[in-house]
């Protein structure tokens, strides 16, 4: 099972539910009932959206392992500002997000 990310625009909510990849939920109750959560004041058929998000790894192997493997592994110094532990040669040590979050931008 895999974990997705659900946004209702009548409450302006977005949860995180699990469910088989086959599953695709379409209102706001389907959502509810897979998180277990209650419904709240949004009415049970208002519509949803699954919104896409990052997948998230979780490994014990150390940054050498997962530079092998073609991984960066980024740790937070601060906010919007990321170490690359990963990083060898000539790529940024430092990785600071853009203005919107998403972005990574330049280095120190």
């Amino acid at each position: 099972m895999a974990y997705y990310d659900y946004y209702c625009e009548a409450n302006g909510l977005t949860v995180t539910v699990e469910h088989p990849v086959g599953v695709e939920l379409r209102i706001w109750g389907e959502v509810c009932y897979c998180a277990g959560i209650p419904l709240g004041d949004t009415p049970c058929d208002a519509p949803v959206r699954k919104r896409l998000s990052a997948p998230s790894i979780h490994s014990s192997e150390g940054p050498s392992r997962l530079r092998e493997l073609g991984f960066s592994k980024l740790v937070r110094r601060e906010k919007g500002i990321y170490e690359n532990v990963t990083a060898s040669g000539e790529e940024p040590r430092i990785v600071r997000l853009g203005e919107d979050g998403r972005q990574p931008g330049g280095d120190d």
